[in-house]
């Protein structure tokens, strides 16, 4: 039987972002994946207005039947949470809901370009860094890395600076450090930290640039993961289909990658 997994993260009703991009790819690499919605929004925030609806409240009597039921996860995937309360909700989630041995992956998922996401401040960051030191493995990208170590952010840079990025983040992790849509080269790809040494795999830079991509990275890094593939080999894994989802997708569709084709493509092969 397939490992259970949690994914934590907002549900939008329309968009291809968080749960509705973890939950099918998850499910389609053989993981058996639960979930905890953390809010429920009529449609991710690329779209001009949209609703919200915060299930922080109910999480708690969710994990009163979770606890009644005797449920345990053997992988946990965060990704975007919104509140500093459903880092503390999460860390009680690994307390009292994991398996011997669960592996606990963080996507930080609140800044990209230099900037903080809409709603999020310095607290935000403090508390992700806290909450990170249970992370197995981490997937921030450069921006979150720089909020998190105080590293200048740069647009240009060389692979001196993503080592020194590396190096600060490992103050605030004993996990692997896996720093995402780093660009050296005119590539694009991942720099690995593990066991003391940065590994790199890049591949090739496409122009377009995709509301949700990070959350397609991350899925399917994790479902890699959880089917025996090592790092290197997950990010590649990964990387490459975030690129087939670009190519996908032509300029009229905005707010997200097109996922599901390549995704089909896949499960035919299999």
């Amino acid at each position: 039987m397939s490992k259970r997994i949690l994914t934590m993260q907002d549900l939008s009703c329309v968009g291809q972002c968080s749960l509705t991009v973890a939950l099918p790819l998850l499910s389609a690499y053989g993981v058996e994946a639960a979930v905890l919605p953390t809010a429920v929004l009529s449609n991710h925030t690329m779209f001009k207005g949209w609703s919200y609806l915060d299930l922080t409240p109910e999480i708690q009597n969710i994990y009163k039947f979770w606890r009644e039921n005797n449920f345990k996860f053997g992988g946990f995937l965060l990704g975007y949470l919104g509140k500093k309360e459903l880092m503390d909700l999460a860390e009680e989630c690994f307390d009292n809901f994991s398996e011997e041995g669960a592996e606990i992956i963080i996507d930080p998922a609140f800044g990209d370009n230099g900037k903080l996401y809409g709603g999020f401040d310095g607290a935000y960051v403090e508390a992700m860094r806290h909450l990170i030191r249970r992370a197995d493995i981490i997937l921030p990208n450069m921006t979150e890395v720089c909020f998190m170590t105080g590293l200048e952010y740069r647009e240009k840079y060389d692979r001196d600076y993503v080592d020194r990025a590396v190096a600060e983040m490992a103050k605030y992790t004993r996990g692997t450090i896996i720093i995402t849509g780093v660009e050296l080269d005119g590539l694009i790809g991942e720099a690995i930290y593990t066991g003391g040494k940065i590994q790199y795999v890049l591949s090739e830079l496409l122009p377009a640039r995709l509301h949700g991509t990070g959350d397609i990275f991350a899925a399917v890094f994790a479902a890699e993961r959880w089917s025996g593939v090592g790092l290197a080999g997950s990010c590649a894994s990964a990387g490459d289909f975030v690129a087939d989802c670009i190519r996908r997708t032509d300029g009229s569709h905005f707010y997200g990658a097109c996922f599901e084709e390549v995704l089909r493509g896949k499960i035919k092969k299999v």
